[in-house]
Parts: structure tokens; sequence; C-alpha cells
């Protein structure tokens, strides 16, 4: 939540109750603000305005101390006295979302934003308001507003970033998680938001990196543990996996989640004592928890009573039987009890649900099957690009760079289309731009396209980053110079890519420090085609190791 501002602060006598009490907020020490504003409220001679100032400080004092009740009054008053004022608006609202009353704050959000209408900090409110209610697309709109009115504030470009994943676009999300921090080197939740970004795109050595330094900026945050614990277990580190799990568990006993995946990692692990004992626990914490149920349901398969983990699939059905998790622990029991059909059914609207999820595509391989087939959508596109779908997810390939594929996020819901490639030439000589369009959307009777461009490295075979390009007649502002790329965008921030001088961070799958050039210097490409030279001798790496259960399911 962002507070609104307490522009009260410059008509304050020096040494005032008023001036002490704005100290004693802007340091923390709320219960010191209320007794200084409380005090400042008693001057009979106070002007309506300067009242009502004073009763949304006091509101927003009692609001962090927990005092919902007192802070409402106060909001409530200072309304009555000073309606124009649309601090106590975004103030009370973030009070009213707090409670659970949507619809409420939603109306003081709205009536914030008629009185000033470059409030940043109504817009990034309502936008988590929205992003809470599902509205992922509309809450994306009013994150992009208040980025344009606070383009340095971390805040709603990481709100943003959750809004882009929600709706499928980890590329997006990365731009602006990476944004966030670039604003605050210290921002814990960039950290920790840009890490899921990473866990979706399957790097999970990055993921692990930025939780590690989301923990250095905020030690006792259990959610943290919680998440790189399931890093971890990706990369096959089960120790350090249950290490952080118990962490989390420490650092809050009541965190059912926590239990819910150390009691999975357990059963996967063969300890199922302890499986049964945290996922027992987790839903003594959480009763309608259906990802316990489905994993203790799994623990059962494990232990040989499947019959048994079906009445946990049953119970996690009735809870939520949407889960993708759901539907493969079932899949799980229904194998074990000898209906493949139907645990093939449920394999599949399991990866409906979450394309791409392995320990599906690993179940349906035990059948001899395979994920749903890719196939193309419309004709092929300039210079030999085609447009493919597998399981609600687009991207673009072409013959001429065999080991390329191009992710296609969307705007909409219309198929993703091909408009131009372009290969630059020295100094960026293999970087491409292959741009598509990503939806199309009506405003005021018009109908607006939205295009998107992907940044490519054909040396590495790399998608770069994803940028907005431009929304109908809106463009962004691309400037190649000195080995750099800047995207001047119009979602409100600006990009800058070191293409050809050394290592740079990207917003691609990997998304931490990446080499565009050979290891001497050299350039070169990883296949011997478009005229591009062989590449320079490579050292013999170790294979890794194959994929186990934990990366699988987890990816």
């Amino acid at each position: 939540m962002t507070w609104g501002a307490q522009p009260t602060q410059a008509r304050q006598t020096p040494g005032s109750p008023a001036d002490a009490g704005a100290a004693a907020l802007h340091k923390g020490d709320t219960g010191a603000a209320v007794t200084q504003f409380s005090t400042a409220l008693k001057d009979n001679s106070l002007t309506t305005d300067r009242r009502a100032a004073l009763l949304n400080d006091r509101g927003v004092a009692y609001m962090r101390l927990g005092q919902s009740k007192r802070a409402i009054e106060d909001f409530n008053a200072a309304v009555q006295l000073l309606p124009e004022y649309a601090a106590i608006y975004n103030n009370r609202g973030n009070l009213l979302l707090s409670l659970g009353l949507l619809k409420e704050a939603r109306k003081d959000f709205d009536r914030a934003l008629v009185l000033a209408p470059g409030y940043a900090a109504a817009y990034n409110n309502r936008a988590g308001l929205l992003a809470r209610q599902g509205e992922w697309t509309k809450s994306v709109g009013d994150y992009t507003h208040a980025v344009k009115l606070a383009p340095n504030n971390p805040a709603p470009l990481s709100g943003r970033g959750r809004s882009h994943l929600s709706l499928g676009r980890p590329h997006a999300a990365m731009r602006d998680f990476t944004r966030a921090i670039t604003a605050n080197a210290r921002f814990a939740v960039g950290y920790r938001d840009r890490a899921e970004a990473l866990m979706q795109l399957e790097d999970y050595d990055g993921a692990i990196e930025d939780l590690s330094r989301a923990i250095a900026f905020d030690v006792n945050n259990p959610a943290i543990y919680l998440i790189r614990g399931k890093a971890y277990l990706a990369t096959q580190n089960v120790a350090s996996a249950l290490t952080d799990f118990s962490r989390a568990v420490e650092l809050n006993p009541n965190l059912a989640p926590a239990y819910e995946v150390r009691g999975l990692a357990h059963a996967m692990a063969g300890t199922n004592e302890a499986a049964f004992q945290d996922l027992n626990l987790a839903l003594q914490l959480n009763p309608r928890s259906s990802v316990a149920f489905a994993y203790r349901a799994y623990a059962y398969k494990l232990t040989g009573q499947a019959e048994i983990g079906r009445r946990d699939i049953e119970n996690a059905r009735e809870l939520d039987g949407e889960r993708p998790e759901v539907y493969w622990a079932k899949a799980e029991i229904e194998e074990a009890l000898g209906n493949a059909d139907q645990a093939i059914a449920d394999l599949r609207k399991a990866l409906r649900l979450k394309p791409g999820m392995q320990a599906a595509i690993v179940a349906l391989e035990r059948f001899g099957l395979g994920v749903e087939a890719e196939r193309p959508v419309g004709r092929k596109g300039t210079d030999g690009w085609q447009v493919y779908v597998q399981n609600n997810r687009f991207f673009a390939r072409n013959n001429f760079y065999p080991r390329l594929s191009v992710p296609l996020e969307r705007w909409t819901s219309a198929n993703p289309k091909v408009l131009s490639w372009q290969v630059r030439e020295e100094p960026f000589k293999g970087v491409g731009v292959l741009r598509y369009e990503s939806g199309v959307v009506k405003q005021g009777g018009k109908t607006i396209r939205i295009v998107h461009a992907a940044i490519v490295d054909l040396y590495y075979n790399r998608v770069v980053a994803i940028e907005l390009d431009t929304k109908g007649q809106e463009r962004s502002t691309w400037t190649w110079g000195n080995g750099k790329l800047t995207v001047a965008n119009l979602d409100g921030a600006t990009d800058v890519f070191d293409l050809r001088k050394g290592r740079a961070r990207t917003t691609a799958a990997g998304g931490g420090q990446r080499l565009y050039r050979g290891p001497n210097g050299e350039v070169w490409s990883p296949w011997a085609e478009g005229g591009l030279p062989k590449p320079p001798p490579r050292k013999v790496r170790k294979r890794k190791k194959p994929k186990s259960l934990f990366d699988l399911l987890f990816n």
C-alpha cells in the first residue's frame, strides 16, 4: 500500500505538536505521533482544512498501530471537513482494503483520482485492489499510470510485474522486476518477485541468487525461504531445500504452505514418517488446502496406500478441483489403481492448467505419450518465421535458426502475428529484432493494435528482452549507439541493453549476467548458417544429471 502525501508539514510551526507528530510518524514511532497529533487537534483556533489534515495524519498513525476503528473515525471526520482532499480518500481506501471491504475501497480510490488525476499513490493502490480481485489486465493499466507518474518508485513496477506473471508474461514481469531493483538495490520484494519469474523461465540458479539477495535485506521473512526452498528442490539440492523450509517454519510456525512442500519433499526422499507429520500439520493449520490433500494423496501412493490416497483426492477436488497439483496427484492415484485412461485424461488437464508442468509430462511419458503436439498458427510469415502454439503458449521459429525459439507473450486473447524481422549490422551484428502483433483492443470506437518486439542475440540463441513497441499511434523510442540499445518505453520506463560490450543483464530466461561475445572476445554462432563463422573450440563439459522428481514438480 502507498499512503497519501502529508502536505500539512509545510504549514507546521517548527517545534509545534503537529511538527513533532509528523516527525514521529516519519520515524515509525506511531504511538508518539498519535499523542502529538491529538495535542495539536485540541487547538480551537485551527482552520477547517488544517484540522482535516491533522485528522488524516492521525488516522494514518492509528492505521499503522492496528487501531482500525479509530483510524476510520478520523478519516470520516476529515472527509466531512474537507471533502476535496484526495489524500484522505486514498488513505481510507487503504484501510478499507486491509479490512477486505473491496467495493468501498474502490470507491475511495476512484474519488481520490477524480480529485487528483495525477495521484500516483492512488493509481498504485487501486491497481493492487484490482489485482486482488483477479482483474490483472486492468491492474496493469493502473500500475502503468503510477509508473509514468513516479518512474523511480519500485512499488508500482513490482506490482505490475506480479500482474504480468499472473497473465502468463514472465518476460514482461522480469523487465519490471529488474527496473524495480535498479530503482532500489535493497528492494527485497523486487528480488523475491524476480526470482519467481526466473523459476517460471526455468532458471533456478538465477532464482536462488536473487532469493539469497532478498534474504540478505530481509533476513526474517519466511516467504522468501519458502520460495528459495522450492528453487533448491528444482536443482536437486534436497538438503538445502529442507533447511530453508525448516527455517520458514521456525520464523512462522503457522505457515501451512511450508509444511505442505516440506512434506512433499520428505515423501519424495522416502522419509515417510516426516512427510505425513508435515502434511497432517499443514491440514490442521489449513483444513481447506486442496494442495495439502493432493500432496498427502501422493505420499499415500508412494507408500502403497493408493485407496486411502483416493479419499484425499476427493477432498482436494471438493475444495479446489481446478488446481493443476490436484489433477497431477489424482493421475498418480488413478495410475496406481490401474485406471490408465483416467490418469492420462487427468494429466492432460493438469497441463492445460499449468503448461510445462514437468511432473505431468514425465507421467505421460510413462504411458508412452507426449504432451500436446505443437501446431502452426496461420501461414508462414515474414522471412520464414512461423508461429506455433502448444498448451496455450505461443512462440515463433524459423528453419534458418533451428536452435532459436522466440516466446510471443500475448496482451489479448488474439493469436500473435509476426510483422517484421530485422538483423542488425555492425556494431550490432548478430542482433535481431522480431516484431509481432501481440493483441488488438477497442478504445473509443477505434481498433488499437499492440506490437511487441523481441530482441534476439543470434550468436547465443537467446531472447534478450521483449519490449512494448507500439500501441496504436504511440511508439516507443529505440536508440542504437556505442554497442548499446536504449528503449524509452510506452509503459513509462527506459531500458538499456549493453548488447555488444561484454556482459549485460537481460530479461530473458536466466535474467543474470550474460556474455554476448565469445570467451576471447571473438564473435561466433553456435551453428554455421547464414554466413556466420563457425564456433571456436569449446571445452568438454560434464553431462548434466537427469532431472529428478523434485525439479520436475517445481517447473
